[in-house]
């Protein structure tokens, strides 16, 4: 058979590409066609219209709403999550071909008109919020990254420029505009400005642009300006990524309640331009800016504070927190959670190199560099206990640990979970509490060892790093030690 597939999932780095590697092979084995477009953070290539005419089936491997769906109108269709492709792509393959074959044995007249494309049944109301919540934050991510850089970069040469490590707080109180008035191109410290503010400007789209996509995929297009007026409102009265959270669902609701009223026909063709921006975008301005903009911004307020407060035990405890719900899933919806939770503090505005946010940063990446890494070290230090796939698997996890991508760790999970799990989790935990024991501190939201130049304390990184891949990699072997010692104990013994 000839099959389509899309994939896509919430940061759309790794899963995406991971289940459209997964299927293909999965189709050359079964001696099937399968031709994958991947929706992911760098965009996507479409499909050719040849190659979906030509389609018996189309797989929907997706966490996030697939762009363009109706270009597959009229295919018999399967609807998984991106995760289930990873894990299980024979069996995703099987049920796309079953429904190939069901509807080839449908007569043509009772057949549906549109695909059999309908979102899954076990795509609950909490699985919905949780896709539109990613695709907001999957679009944050790109601003975060630039601008996090941008002010590491800045807080580096700010100590050359400055003499010092108070260069990095003098920095954030130059005066910049006086500076880009009489900018001096051979002066460290005007570069260090300029750095500062251009990295402050990217993370100054943060909260509009979170809740500008959590308000498009709700409402798709009509959902952009609310959106985006929402986050703007958010930032100004200080309600930070809790307000931009609020208004993206806001808007998208109110937008697409808007867009399905029934108008006059000469109405419709400035309903998308004029009236649903308009009273979308005054209904979520009157809603921020007067009803909730106020208790939002105190509870940032409480949440910047009590981050603050945190000393010793405590900051610690919410290290190893973090560090364990990064191993837990590997890339999964607890994994999620807590890389949001590190992400969307960059966004609090008013920070400086000191600030709490950073170091929950570091604990939340470090943490999920563990499991690829420490497997990795498995496979070499006792070999044995792996098939030679995973072994395989082990030689590619090195490089995805070491650049922060959890879902290097899968293929070993998939294979034995509890194991992995635990011991990936454990080793997690070891490393978010030493890190923040140590004070590691992280302004980049991504990259693992390449942005350890822009890393507070990189001993301390390093350290951190170490110590939860050799308790994760010993836990590992020990506990698959255990499963292969028990084995030949459970054989019965020849008379």
């Amino acid at each position: 058979m000839k099959l389509v597939a899309v994939t896509s999932c919430p940061t759309g780095i790794a899963h995406t590409y991971m289940a459209a590697e997964a299927l293909e092979q999965a189709g050359k084995a079964q001696g099937h066609e399968v031709t994958v477009e991947t929706q992911g953070s760098i965009g996507s290539e479409p499909l050719d219209p040849a190659v979906i005419a030509a389609a018996d089936g189309v797989i929907f491997a997706a966490d996030l709403e697939v762009k363009e769906r109706d270009r597959f109108a009229g295919l018999p269709a399967v609807d998984v999550g991106v995760k289930r492709a990873v894990h299980e792509p024979a069996k995703v393959l099987a049920e796309a071909i079953a429904a190939v074959e069901a509807a080839a044995a449908t007569p043509a007249a009772e057949r549906p008109v549109a695909a059999p494309a309908a979102p899954r049944p076990a795509a609950s109301g909490a699985t919905k919020v949780r896709q539109w919540l990613m695709t907001g934050v999957s679009h944050m991510i790109p601003f975060v990254a630039a601008g996090g850089i941008l002010i590491a970069l800045s807080f580096m040469l700010a100590q050359v420029a400055w003499g010092g490590a108070e260069g990095a707080v003098a920095v954030t109180k130059a005066d910049a505009a006086a500076i880009f008035a009489s900018f001096d191109p051979l002066s460290l410290q005007h570069w260090a400005v300029v750095l500062l503010k251009t990295g402050q400007l990217a993370f100054g789209f943060l909260v509009p642009v979170l809740s500008g996509y959590i308000a498009y995929a709700i409402a798709d297009r009509p959902g952009l300006v609310p959106g985006f007026v929402g986050g703007a409102a958010a930032g100004f009265v200080g309600a930070g990524f809790l307000g931009g959270l609020v208004t993206g669902f806001a808007a998208g609701f109110v937008a697409l309640w808007i867009s399905r009223w029934k108008v006059a026909k000469g109405v419709r063709g400035i309903m998308p331009v004029v009236v649903i921006p308009l009273l979308s975008s005054l209904v979520i301005g009157v809603l921020m800016l007067v009803l909730l903009g106020r208790p939002i911004a105190g509870a940032m307020e409480g949440l910047t504070d009590w981050l603050g407060g945190l000393q010793g035990g405590s900051i610690i405890l919410l290290g190893a927190l973090l560090g364990a719900m990064m191993g837990f899933d590997l890339g999964g919806p607890v994994n999620k959670v807590a890389y949001t939770f590190g992400v969307t503090g960059l966004a609090t505005a008013g920070l400086t190199p000191d600030s709490p946010q950073y170091k929950v940063m570091a604990a939340v990446m470090l943490g999920g560099m563990v499991a690829p890494l420490a497997l990795a070290l498995a496979t070499v230090v006792r070999p044995r206990l792996f098939t030679e796939v995973e072994r395989e698997n082990g030689k590619a996890a090195w490089l995805l640990g070491a650049s922060f991508i959890s879902e290097g760790a899968i293929p070993f999970a998939a294979a034995d979970p509890w194991r992995v799990i635990v011991a990936s989790t454990v080793g997690s935990a070891v490393t978010g509490a030493v890190s923040m024991g140590l004070g590691v501190s992280l302004v980049a939201p991504h990259g693992g060892v390449w942005v350890l130049p822009l890393v507070g304390n990189p001993l301390g990184f390093v350290l951190a790093v170490l110590a939860g891949v050799a308790v994760s990699a010993v836990l590992v072997i020990l506990l698959k030690q255990t499963r292969k010692v028990a084995a030949p104990a459970a054989e019965p013994v020849a008379a």
